[in-house]
């Protein structure tokens, strides 16, 4: 089908780059009818920067704001988000027309933005736990930073101490956790750059305990029955198969089932890379199960285009898929098609494990394939393995007391 261009006649500032935002759209996807009203918000964005004695390099952050703000205005009752702009925005970006976004405004946003790039250069933090880390430490600063200080060499134990207790007493036990683990590694970050004293050994711990139990899996006819519940016969389908099956068969983490790329497997070796935590990178078996469910997605559902990450949007913008969610949401899916309660990602994981064990691994062998530095982790998953202990369990002696 020929790609519709749609408005024709786009005039204002933004006209030279009416083709090749076009054609941009075209290459992510876009179908005529998803990319007309991309094609409408460029045109009127490039009729108000006119109006206004604008250019493309005058779109910074607060110009975007007023344009969407006049679009409310003048009664429009689509596109009025911020959000609604990023392609448009992106694309003249990667032109180098319009202006990127700002510095750092501020002490606390300039030393937020050297704890950010800390996590990601030195610690090889995830994208989400960076995220984590970056919210506590934005309300513990917040605090201690301001226009007026922004010297923490003054800083007390006492300080640290009195922060942990407010915000522990309106979050859960879980939320106060994630805290002062967050909480902790700012301070030795501040430490290490000579910005402040040594204070992460004031932060408290948060005491919470919980009954003691047994982690939790699936039993094997359950993740059979969550396999055997994805239509194998359409795109998404074999995409949420060929997801699932990485996690069930090879214990995969979500985050890493979405790093996957193509140049990461090795069907000639049999073998596959692991993008893991930490910046870890480690070779595993590619399973016949799983390259079967791979090479099923890669050859009939997958759609085109430029990015490398084996797991693609079905719907434009194409590109890799990035949330975690996606891969949970499938999950999740699969587990009312069969009748489960929906769980997480991790029980394919932990029941992944407890099959390798039940099938004569040995814990050192499981710790390998699941990628655990510290074998204590992977004793965990012995507990799962009820039937072994079953045969560990002695009689009760007769007579006793």
């Amino acid at each position: 089908m020929e790609f519709v261009r749609w408005p024709a006649n786009v005039v204002g500032s933004l006209a030279p780059y009416r083709q090749g935002f076009e054609s941009e759209l075209e290459g992510q996807g876009y179908t005529p009818y998803g990319a007309s009203g991309q094609l409408y918000l460029f045109s009127h964005l490039s009729r108000w920067l006119e109006h206004n004695g604008l250019g493309a390099q005058d779109m910074t952050e607060v110009t975007l704001k007023e344009f969407m703000e006049s679009r409310r205005k003048a009664g429009y009752t689509e596109l009025l988000s911020e959000r609604a702009l990023q392609h448009v925005v992106a694309y003249l970006r990667q032109l180098g027309v319009a202006p990127m976004p700002g510095v750092p405004d501020g002490p606390l946003e300039e030393l937020l933005a050297r704890y950010r790039a800390y996590l990601t250069d030195e610690r090889g933090l995830t994208a989400s736990t960076i995220k984590t880390y970056d919210h506590y430490a934005r309300l513990f600063l917040g605090e201690q930073v301001t226009a007026a200080r922004l010297d923490l060499h003054e800083l007390s134990g006492a300080e640290v101490i009195q922060f942990v207790r407010r915000q522990s007493s309106i979050r859960s036990v879980a939320d106060a956790k994630s805290l002062v683990t967050a909480l902790r590694s700012v301070l030795r970050f501040l430490h290490v750059n000579g910005e402040a004293p040594a204070r992460a050994n004031a932060v408290p711990a948060v005491a919470g305990w919980k009954a003691a139990g047994l982690p939790r899996a699936l039993s094997p006819e359950q993740v059979e029955s969550i396999l055997a519940s994805c239509d194998r016969t359409m795109d998404s389908g074999r995409r949420d198969y060929a997801m699932l099956i990485l996690l069930a068969q090879l214990g995969l983490r979500a985050r890493e089932v979405l790093r996957l790329e193509l140049d990461d497997l090795d069907w000639r070796r049999g073998e596959l890379l692991v993008r893991g935590k930490g910046h870890q990178f480690e070779h595993l078996p590619l399973l016949h199960a799983v390259g079967e469910a791979l090479s099923e997605y890669l050859v009939h559902s997958r759609v085109q285009g430029e990015s490398r990450r084996v797991f693609v949007k079905t719907l434009a913008p194409a590109g890799g898929l990035k949330s975690v969610g996606t891969v949970t949401q499938a999950l999740h899916n699969a587990c009312r098609r069969c009748g489960l309660a929906p769980v997480g990602t991790h029980w394919l994981r932990r029941s992944a494990g407890t099959q390798m064990l039940r099938a004569g691994a040995s814990l050192q062998d499981v710790g390998q394939v699941l990628r655990h530095r510290d074998l204590s982790t992977t004793t965990l998953y012995a507990k799962l393995d009820h039937r072994s202990l079953r045969e560990l369990a002695r009689p009760w002696p007769v007579g006793a007391a």
